[in-house]
């Protein structure tokens, strides 16, 4: 009752969110489990004032049936395939070292859930990024909430960096409290603080990305999106990357980037919008697969309220 009490404590103040025990969250991801886990759907489809690409040509077959929905010119990615995306190549390097899938547990719908997340640069050195629809649905938190860094299809259903199940989570409250609106989506950013034994996570990966922090309005070039698709041609187990360049969403509050490059798929919710050893954003949304242009929505990491939220869960994971 005790322990009950001070979680509903902990949620009504803006705290972290205590998650099950960790040793029970590693037991509870067995291979079978990691493997199955259905990739996360990414958020519906947001009516936002975003800028249209220059007039695209009519869809290209592109064999089997698919057909491309980012016009061939718009890709900058080599080798990009009808979503703008490429296989990272093994072994990970880089920022790709610091990627991973996000795997939670809904106990209301009884599924097993996989985002993309990664490790954020922190002085507690035990924070991972990723989407607040990935730690929390419907209002509620998800639980055996665990990080699989730098995970790919050789690890067989279980990373050679280990399972690193998260101890706290931290969202935005008015994410927590509010039903989902695409109002929301500047505000779909989420915090997990991980630990493994007597280790440190970036102890293990390296030092995390530094969060890129923009004011709204401003546009950032130069991204490469992380994640793990799941679909026609994605297998769920390998990481694959999409160059774009970002523009205002013009949505209200801190607002949203984004890049009519990529077109994200379900699976790469929550994964990283990175350049140059930073991250600015993660994926929140896409317009529908059907549409001949599309584009994918990043959630903006901005000093209000991204930095402050950063900035608590780094101190709680510290002391």
């Amino acid at each position: 009752m005790l322990r009950l009490v001070l979680a509903v404590c902990l949620l009504l103040h803006g705290g972290p969110a205590p998650t099950r025990d960790s040793r029970d969250t590693v037991g509870y991801w067995s291979r079978e489990r990691i493997v199955n886990a259905r990739p996360a759907d990414l958020l519906p489809f947001p009516r936002l004032d975003v800028a249209p690409p220059d007039s695209a040509p009519p869809e290209v077959p592109l064999g089997y049936g698919a057909r491309r929905t980012v016009p061939g010119r718009k890709v900058l990615t080599p080798g990009g395939d009808r979503l703008g995306y490429s296989l990272v190549a093994r072994p990970y390097t880089g920022a790709h070292r610091l990627a991973g899938i996000l795997l939670s547990h809904d106990p209301v719908a009884g599924t097993d859930i996989a985002c993309g997340a990664a490790v954020i640069r922190s002085r507690s050195r035990s924070l991972v990024l990723t989407a607040a629809h990935c730690l929390y649905a419907g209002g509620r938190p998800l639980s055996h909430v665990a990080f699989l860094p730098a995970y790919n299809s050789l690890d067989a259903g279980r990373s050679s960096r280990g399972v690193w199940p998260a101890v706290r989570v931290w969202v935005p409250r008015r994410w927590r409290e509010r039903p989902y609106s695409p109002e929301q989506l500047p505000y779909d950013f989420g915090v997990a603080g991980v630990m493994r034994g007597d280790k440190l996570l970036e102890e293990v990966t390296g030092p995390g990305l530094r969060p890129l922090l923009t004011p709204r309005r401003s546009a950032v070039r130069g991204l490469e999106l992380l994640g793990y698709p799941v679909g026609r041609s994605y297998p769920g187990t390998d990481m694959y990357r999409c160059l774009g360049d970002a523009v205002d969403g013009g949505a209200a509050g801190p607002g949203v980037l984004v890049t009519h490059n990529c077109q994200a798929a379900n699976g790469t919710s929550g994964g990283p919008a990175v350049r140059a050893g930073v991250v600015a954003g993660v994926v929140s949304s896409s317009s529908p697969l059907r549409e001949p242009a599309g584009f994918t929505v990043l959630t903006r990491l901005t000093p209000r309220p991204f930095g402050r939220l950063l900035a608590r869960a780094d101190h709680v994971m510290r002391h």
